[in-house]
């Protein structure tokens, strides 16, 4: 393919010693996209604008927060009150931490549902779930830098964790307080990596652009292009589409910035912390609360981690998991059932991990969990084997061609697929 001439003589003169132009205009303009995409492929791009967001004002907070536990607590305090804008800086960042994990669960949700995990997409999956894990251990981070009753808790809570590692786990906890409790040291270490993470998280989402772009996006169809008629250039038609969403996701951000500001945040943490004082209930944020369901389904402490660690790690073998030819749910119809079915598992596991360990919540942890990981490791084996999927259309253009109906593929394209 011939490079673009560009009618900007500085821009030529820099893209003919640095093709920065032309790689920017391969792949954000006339990158060949499916033209079946529907509004559940804008989660990427919004995404990637959460990113940026969260980037931008977690740098200007950290121009006005003291690490130190005498005065981050005041000085979260003073941001709020006296810097310019700061109360909107620091709801953006708070409740972007929440939107971020939202857009990304859908994102998740949305690639087990067409199969885009599936062959020749696997290191792209593995690279989405290697960015779930970072940000999660950001978010974990930068909830303990306010330090209130929660931050304290959580982090003294959540480190105490590691103990259960046998031989080395006191070490390793040892090490991530810098010293016998979560004090001083650990706040300092805290705030470094989460400044950092983030930078490292742009590194991964970087490689995992770079592995969609050497496949293509997957489809609502879960078949591969076949040709020109199979596709669009990415500008302007689903730059269009991603701005529409992005203006929808705005709407609902800043209802939540301006309106409910702690609609996800817990009240013990507008208290400063007091390591003589426990909450009544501990709970972790939102985004954390299934997998804090997972560690407590087991009265063992070890046995709690190692579920809970599994949990994620269940995600990374996922594309040798399910081994149906078929990638999208569309033409699974048992799959689909299955798959919603998880879906609705993984809430009831969210409302578990927010409620304390006693009763009724205790027995529906458990079967909830054992249900999580049945799911993944029994059921997609089994379904792989056993369910006959409907057949797939021809192309992605077949369908609209043909008026909306599916034909048959021949048995090499099912293969394919």
């Amino acid at each position: 393919m011939s490079a673009p001439v560009f009618r900007n003589p500085v821009v030529r003169w820099i893209d003919y010693r640095l093709p920065v132009f032309t790689f920017l205009n391969h792949e954000l303009n006339e990158y060949p996209t499916p033209r079946n995409l529907s509004y559940w492929w804008n989660f990427g791009s919004l995404a990637g604008i959460m990113l940026v967001t969260m980037i931008v004002t977690g740098i200007v907070l950290a121009m006005h927060y003291t690490p130190h536990t005498d005065y981050a607590f005041e000085s979260v305090e003073r941001i709020m009150r006296d810097v310019n804008y700061g109360w909107l800086i620091r709801y953006l960042h708070m409740n972007g931490a929440s939107m971020f994990f939202i857009i990304t669960f859908i994102h998740m949700f949305r690639g087990l549902y067409y199969g885009s995990y599936k062959a020749p997409r696997e290191l792209l999956w593995i690279l989405g779930v290697v960015i779930l894990l970072i940000m999660m251990a950001t978010a974990f981070m930068g909830y303990v830098l306010p330090w209130g009753q929660m931050s304290f808790w959580g982090a003294t809570v959540i480190t105490n964790l590691f103990s259960a590692i046998p031989f080395v786990g006191e070490n390793v906890v040892s090490w991530l307080w810098g010293g016998f409790a979560v004090d001083n040291p650990t706040l300092n270490r805290f705030y470094s990596l989460h400044y950092l993470l983030p930078f490292v998280l742009v590194g991964v989402v970087v490689l995992h652009l770079i592995a969609l772009h050497r496949f293509g996006s997957n489809n609502p169809l879960g078949i591969d292009t076949k040709g020109p008629q199979d596709t669009l250039p990415f500008h302007p038609y689903y730059t269009a589409k991603d701005m529409f969403g992005l203006g929808v996701f705005l709407i609902f951000y800043a209802l939540v910035v301006f309106f409910a500001p702690n609609l996800f945040g817990e009240p013990d943490n507008y208290t400063p912390a007091n390591p003589l004082a426990t909450p009544a209930h501990i709970v972790p944020e939102w985004y954390f609360l299934p997998f804090y369901a997972i560690l407590r389904a087991v009265p063992n402490k070890l046995g709690g981690v190692v579920l809970m660690f599994a949990a994620i790690f269940v995600l990374f073998i996922l594309p040798w998991l399910d081994r149906s030819p078929v990638r999208s749910a569309r033409f699974r119809p048992i799959y689909k059932i299955f798959f919603w079915i998880l879906v609705v598992d993984c809430v009831v596991l969210g409302v578990v991990g927010a409620n304390p360990p006693e009763g009724t919540w205790v027995v529906i942890g458990r079967i909830a969990t054992i249900w999580y990981f049945l799911h993944f490791i029994v059921l997609l084996p089994l379904l792989s084997r056993l369910e006959r999927p409907r057949p797939l259309p021809v192309s992605i253009s077949q369908p609209v061609l043909s008026g909306g109906g599916y034909a048959p593929a021949p048995a090499r394209a099912m293969d394919k697929a």
